[in-house]
């Protein structure tokens, strides 16, 4: 069997990240050389306060960078209009889903925006994509139903399935199982691997859910103080890097049982 090649749709040259103000600049992280690939789930974890949104906004380009190149498909990504970017960066934030009374096709059908500007009409490429994404997240049965009758965990995979809608190669997601029970974060962590590999997409997840990402991801993007450490999740488990989530030595990661316990 022929081995799937993989391919870098968003790359970073010596990135650093933090704030600009009239004052001082406040720099958070410097020097960061990522990579992140098709068909690929990586996970980015951290202390809380270390400066994972901020990443993330940046290399959406929610917020500028304080130096450094952001490479999307190989090009610099100043380059992309807003409608452009949005046709390649799907993106999920960390807020609370509010309510509304749209139905959830209504909801996914936002997705299309990139491509109507707002305001067109739904054209027969649209509705293909909407379905595709309805069936690609098990939500073809609740299509119809409002908003704001869905559970907590439909309506985050809702926010999900309207990113996969705008058809892009990158989808970042910033905590999106932090208002989740246990079982709806299974299901998002499930559901998130899934199109990565079948649908060949890339996926960059922020969370503080270190359990899962441990057993789900790809790869794994711990981000400590002296930058970000990358790899399997196997690897940083053997080398115990993924001790360094902890400032305490009474805590520390158990190769044998996969989870964290009290020394």
């Amino acid at each position: 069997m022929a081995v799937k090649e993989s391919y870098s749709v968003l790359k970073t040259i010596e990135l650093s990240i933090g704030y600009n103000s009239r004052k001082n600049e406040k720099l958070i992280s410097t020097n960061l050389d990522l990579t992140l690939n098709k068909g690929e789930l990586i996970c980015l974890i951290g202390k809380n306060g270390i400066g994972k949104s901020t990443l993330i906004r940046t290399l959406s380009k929610m917020q500028p960078r304080l130096s450094g190149e952001i490479l999307l498909n190989n090009i610099n990504i100043d380059t992309y209009s807003r409608i452009e970017l949005a046709k390649n960066i799907g993106l999920v934030l960390t807020e609370k889903i509010p309510a509304s009374n749209l139905t959830v096709y209504e909801l996914i059908a936002l997705g299309r925006q990139p491509y109507t500007n707002w305001i067109g009409k739904l054209t027969d490429e649209d509705i293909s994509q909407i379905n595709k994404a309805l069936e690609n997240s098990d939500l073809a049965g609740l299509a119809h139903e409002r908003c704001d009758k869905l559970s907590d965990g439909q309506l985050q995979r809702a926010m999900i399935c309207r990113a996969l809608a705008q058809n892009t190669e990158i989808i970042i997601l910033d905590e999106p199982t932090a208002h989740l029970d246990v079982q709806h974060k299974i299901e998002t962590f499930r559901l998130l691997k899934n199109i990565a590999h079948k649908l060949d997409r890339a996926i960059l997840i922020s969370t503080h859910e270190i359990q899962l990402a441990t057993q789900i991801s790809d790869k794994l993007w711990l981000m400590t103080e002296d930058g970000i450490i990358q790899g399997k999740p196997s690897k940083l488990i053997e080398n115990e890097d993924i001790n360094l989530l902890f400032d305490s030595k009474k805590i520390h990661f158990d190769k044998e049982t996969n989870q964290f316990i009290m020394n």
